[in-house]
């Protein structure tokens, strides 16, 4: 009989990070003696490159004349004549 897997997604258990895995640590650059990692942790293996961020793309423009305009000059003149 062929065994059914569960429809279930498998959780990734998140790796505790320590102060021994932070860049500043591992170069000697940390002056803290903290029990926890601090705020500016980063991963000694990314080497303080910041992560990648998403590329902004210009949708295209899609009508060729503005919906509406200013009058002219001329126009507000007879207006308010």
């Amino acid at each position: 009989m062929p065994s059914k897997q569960s429809s279930r997604p498998t959780k990734r258990v998140a790796r505790k990070v320590s102060c021994e895995d932070c860049f500043f640590h591992t170069n000697l650059l940390c002056a803290l003696e903290l029990n926890e990692p601090c705020s500016t942790f980063r991963p000694s293996e990314a080497e303080l490159r910041p992560p990648q961020q998403l590329r902004f793309v210009f949708r295209q423009e899609r009508r060729s004349r503005a919906a509406w305009a200013f009058p002219s000059a001329q126009e507000q003149a007879a207006l308010h004549a």
